[in-house]
């Protein structure tokens, strides 16, 4: 079984997959969605689900520098209740302070043109919360 992690943005949600062994994430789409309709992601997801036998889902929480929750993780906090129950999955929180930031500062490391940045940003940043979470449970 699979872990997912996401990166809930408000137009889109990055996606990672863990390996089979769940030590290691790997980027796998970014999916389109709006916050109006919490459930224009569904059928992606769901596909996500089913291919890679997913166990768990793990989302990242904006939380501000000081630790504190803001309008953003609420939502996020909506969201993933929301997906707990549609999907019938245990559901993690991770910190994702620095994650986007983390994300960016990799990929300029790797001299990805800004362009091609801003079309994998998204993935890479679950990438680095699900890493994260994966890190916690060794």
């Amino acid at each position: 079984m699979r872990t997912i992690g996401l990166d809930v943005g408000s137009k889109t949600i990055g996606v990672a997959v863990s390996d089979a062994l769940q030590m290691t994430a790997q980027g796998l789409t970014t999916i389109e969605w709006t916050e109006d309709d919490m459930s224009s992601a569904d059928k992606e997801l769901q596909a996500i689900i089913e291919q890679h036998e997913v166990s768990a889902i793990v989302v990242g929480l904006p939380r501000h520098m000081d630790g504190s929750e803001g309008d953003r993780a609420q939502l996020t906090k909506i969201y993933g209740n929301r997906l707990k129950r549609v999907f019938n999955l245990p559901l993690f929180y991770v910190d994702e302070r620095l994650s986007t930031v983390a994300a960016e500062r990799t990929l300029i490391e790797g001299n990805m043109r800004r362009n091609k940045r801003k079309q994998v940003i998204d993935k890479m940043a679950a990438v680095i919360i699900l890493q994260q979470y994966l890190d916690t449970k060794f």
